[in-house]
């Protein structure tokens, strides 16, 4: 089958989100035709260039969703040019920009609408069916639009934009903090609306694109599924959609941290969470890595019953051999592996350290930085200079040098030149974090076979399985006394390496990955009517290329759909049926 995988600041691009899982998916499934429709981030993104694309990779159509000039759209050796549609991005003709202004004019609306952003009630998780058809029929609208018109990027951030905005912020029944909107917060709001909007000005939807896809397979939510939407509202093609991070949840924490002004978090928030509720509704199939995901996908709106457990898909080779040799670790050393940034509290991991060595002298612990973020070099300086304080240089005695128990380093120094080798080194393997999605050192811990001492956030029991001690976020003592008592206790930690390195063959590796996913690709197709016919070199159908009941309508068709789109013989396009008996043998010889 074809798949068209969506991605937004990721694979195809050698840095970004998502990369790894997404190469490893491709590589895998060898026996499908992947098409790749990504969206960029950064020029620097760009300029970075690509992965190694596989055989079965057939093209790649690229976008920008930072370009300052929306009619440059790049693409690659490989690709085809991702651009606007046709035209300059305005809206010409007095009918296009009254439709323009009802559709937008409604999308505000619905937005600015007092329950568009309680996430505390039945509204906030996917909002009234009313108000959710508004938003859609606002949406989809806009999308026809910007493809009879030649793209809206213009008229999306133009100032009838704004006003339809400020008219809905002062409307009767307006959310509070929107109705306290200036004209800076309207014009933050309508800028970040225009480049989320985007991919409705892209012509990635005909017969040439995403329309000829079997299956759309949106790398994430949000501006990543659009394009899933819109080639599910022009083509019907069916969208599944992944979220080993829920854009929603990215979003509050963000807008929450970088001061955002009140109105503008507010109606930003709406349409996030309306969009969301948009994708989910959509959707064949969601996807997710953990039962928090979950939880918030739920929250906002999606249907159990398309709900499916996807673990990301981590490559165990490169700890293989380290996890068949456990006994090559430390006794007396902890380690902490992991991105240097306040998330992680390294401060609480010192003081459970100091904790630690009242009972343990012996004990050491190394910090290996793996990158840093935002904020991570002031964090790390000022982790530094906590752990001087607490562990004053020691020495043996009155001519000797003195020694700090506590190191700290990074993957690529001479003493850890390798993350396996960084595991390797440790007796018992540290999480201290109060925020984490999905535990990447934790399993990689795991595969090492080493036993692990983790906070209580995001999906560490899930992940853990009573293979290791969990214990409370921002506690030192609790952290330090399952620290102890795996110190103290060798054979525990060994059992208990075993069975975490068991676990995390079984259920996280690359292979149960691509197999799920190899099986939802199959459950999607088979709910869905056959659209297409597969033709051969010299233009004719393949033999058995398209299955004899796609010309037939029945029970097994989707309702409203036609029973070809395309390709078919003239009998079964565009006239209704006049029967639903099967066909005779004289009509199935024609």
């Amino acid at each position: 089958m074809r798949i068209g995988l969506v991605t937004e600041g990721g694979y195809p691009y050698v840095s970004g989100d998502a990369r790894h899982w997404c190469d490893r998916l491709v590589c895998g499934l060898g026996q499908h035709e992947f098409d790749i429709y990504a969206l960029s981030r950064s020029r620097q993104q760009e300029d970075e260039g690509w992965v190694q694309l596989p055989p079965q990779v057939g093209r790649v159509r690229t976008a920008p969703l930072w370009a300052a000039e929306d009619d440059i759209w790049r693409g690659g050796p490989r690709g085809l040019v991702g651009r606007v549609v046709a035209g300059d991005g305005w809206v010409h003709g007095r009918r296009a920009r009254r439709r323009f202004a009802e559709c937008y004019g409604e999308l505000a609306a619905v937005l600015c609408a007092a329950s568009s952003v309680d996430l505390g009630d039945s509204v906030g998780r996917g909002g009234s069916d009313d108000e959710a058809d508004r938003f859609g029929s606002a949406l989809y609208g806009l999308a026809e639009l910007a493809r009879d018109a030649g793209g809206l990027v213009d008229a999306l951030r133009s100032e009838p934009a704004v006003r339809a905005l400020e008219r809905a912020c002062r409307a009767p029944g307006a959310l509070r903090s929107a109705r306290e909107a200036r004209v800076p917060d309207l014009l933050a709001v309508a800028a970040h609306l225009e480049r989320a909007l985007r991919p409705l000005s892209l012509d990635w939807y005909d017969d040439g694109g995403l329309g000829a896809a079997d299956v759309c397979h949106a790398a994430a939510g949000g501006t990543a599924a659009l394009p899933g939407l819109l080639a599910r509202h022009f083509s019907g093609v069916p969208l599944l959609v992944t979220e080993y991070g829920v854009q929603l949840r990215s979003h509050y924490l963000a807008s929450g941290a970088d001061g955002t002004a009140p109105a503008v978090r507010a109606l930003l928030a709406a349409f996030h969470g309306r969009l969301a509720a948009e994708v989910y509704r959509r959707a064949a199939v969601v996807t997710h890595g953990n039962a928090h995901a979950r939880r918030w996908q739920e929250r906002c709106g999606a249907d159990r019953a398309k709900l499916r457990t996807v673990h990301p898909g981590m490559d165990a080779s490169p700890f293989a051999e380290l996890g068949e040799s456990p006994e090559a670790a430390d006794p007396n050393t902890l380690v902490w592996v992991g991105r240097v940034e306040p998330a992680k509290d390294l401060v609480s991991l010192l003081h459970a350290f100091a904790e630690i060595r009242k009972s343990k002298p012996a004990a050491r612990l190394r910090i290996v930085g793996a990158g840093t973020g935002p904020d991570g070099a002031a964090y790390l300086g000022h982790c530094r200079a906590l752990a001087a304080q607490l562990f004053p240089d020691e020495a043996e005695g009155l001519h000797a040098v003195g020694d700090n128990p506590v190191s700290f380093e990074e993957i690529g120094d001479p003493e850890v030149p390798t993350l396996p080798e960084a595991y390797a080194s440790g007796a018992v393997i540290v999480l201290s974090s109060v925020v984490e999605g999905f535990p990447i050192g934790l399993v990689e811990a795991m595969f090492c076979g080493r036993a692990t001492v983790s906070t209580d956030v995001g999906a560490v029991v899930e992940v853990i399985g009573g293979t290791g001690l969990v214990v409370p976020p921002r506690n030192p003592r609790a952290l330090a006394e399952g620290c102890v008592a795996l110190l103290h206790d060798p054979e525990r930690r060994a059992r208990l390496g075993a069975a975490a390195r068991a676990r995390a063959l079984e259920l996280f590796t690359v292979e149960q990955n691509i197999t799920a996913f190899h099986g939802i690709y199959l459950e999607i197709v088979s709910h869905c009517p056959v659209r297409r016919v597969v033709l051969d070199d010299t233009g004719e159908p393949l033999p058995f290329a398209t299955p004899a009941e796609a010309h037939v309508p029945g029970r097994w068709a989707v309702p409203g759909a036609r029973v070809v789109a395309r390709g078919g013989p003239g009998w079964a396009t565009g006239a209704p049926a006049r029967s639903t008996a099967p066909m005779t043998a004289t009509e199935a010889a024609r």
